[in-house]
């Protein structure tokens, strides 16, 4: 999984060396930061820590994430729309994800970044 996503990467890069550079659209960031598997007593869970960056003004289209968990607002400020109610959250705030389809917001003044913790069925 990590070489495929640093051949990715690479790939990207070199394409960005030939041609013309054209302004890029914003676009958000993530980290992985832990991935293991987790057995409550129950099936098997993948457990994932990631950091997400999102510019200003910048909103995902409605989604869907692996699996369902907390979310720890490190800085900024978002609006996450799921389930037919919109919340606000700022940096110190925790919220939980259904798993269901969502959509996130940075309407603050500067980059929003979180934290995401996912528990989902392995693959």
């Amino acid at each position: 999984m990590k070489s495929r996503i640093r051949l990715l990467l690479l790939l990207a890069a070199a394409a960005g060396l030939g041609g013309q550079a054209m302004a890029a659209e914003p676009s958000f960031s993530r980290q992985e930061l832990l991935e293991k598997a987790f057995e409550p007593g129950g099936p098997r869970l993948d457990v994932r820590v990631a950091r997400v960056v999102l510019p200003v003004g910048y909103k995902t289209p409605l989604h869907t994430h692996e699996g369902p968990g907390p979310r720890y607002v490190v800085r900024g400020r978002v609006r996450v729309e799921e389930g037919g109610q919109s919340n606000t959250y700022e940096p110190g705030q925790v919220f939980w994800e259904s798993g269901q389809w969502m959509s996130i917001e940075n309407v603050g003044e500067n980059e929003a970044e979180l934290i995401l913790v996912e528990l989902a069925k392995p693959k």
